[in-house]
């Protein structure tokens, strides 16, 4: 008699999605917020596409989520690997402070980790979820979830290098995905390969973003 194994990452799951509803009602209702709001409105952004995209904000305390967490029932022992915190002399701190915050999703829609960009000055400018049994940035692209409505008619994707980027490409009916920082993959590239037919680089026009785009060209052809 066969049995269907039971998915070990659901609690990570479940503690991620209820992080990115913290972080969203954070950014809607909080007025400490109201700088990212502000940033959001300077990029062109408004609420619709906060909302379509659950962006949301991460305050710089650093003991904002445990307590809510925990009064929702979640099981500390999950705290560890879900790359919400780090730890310093036994307490969990929070991983992502101060930062504007985008939910990384896998294709069915689940939150795998997160993208935090910093507002001000401050490095770094961009901080993704560490390395953890849900989450490997090598893996997964963002925006390929809300990419794929579009990229079933068109059988092309296109590739940038930010989240803001991706959502500004969706925003205009262009099928958009961004690797997490680091150079793209063989494992995206195969990925991408299962939904699109044509791969179109728009990388930044600075020597960094043409030598990225050239390496990412040789994959691609492999």
């Amino acid at each position: 008699r066969a049995f269907r194994r039971a998915d070990e990452t659901l609690p990570l799951k479940d503690l991620n999605a209820f992080a990115a509803t913290l972080f969203h009602e954070y950014l809607l209702r909080h007025k400490n917020a109201q700088p990212a709001r502000q940033y959001l409105k300077s990029r062109g952004i408004g609420k619709e596409t906060v909302l379509r995209y659950r962006l949301g904000y991460a305050p710089p305390e650093f003991r904002f989520l445990e307590p809510f967490l925990r009064a929702k029932g979640f099981d500390a022992k999950h705290f560890p690997d879900s790359g919400l915190f780090y730890y310093k002399e036994g307490r969990g701190l929070n991983f992502f402070r101060g930062r504007l915050m985008f939910p990384i999703c896998n294709e069915r829609g689940e939150v795998l980790g997160f993208g935090g960009r910093i507002l001000g000055d401050g490095e770094p400018k961009y901080l993704n979820t560490s390395e953890t049994p849900l989450f490997s940035k090598k893996k997964v692209l963002y925006g390929l979830n809300t990419a794929l409505k579009e990229l079933a008619k068109s059988k092309t994707v296109y590739v940038c290098e930010g989240y803001l980027d991706v959502i500004a490409c969706q925003e205009a009916g262009v099928p958009a995905v961004a690797p997490l920082g680091t150079a793209l993959t063989e494992e995206q590239l195969l990925k991408l390969k299962r939904y699109g037919e044509t791969i179109v680089l728009l990388f930044d026009g600075d020597g960094a973003g043409m030598r990225a785009a050239e390496r990412a060209s040789v994959l691609c052809i492999e």
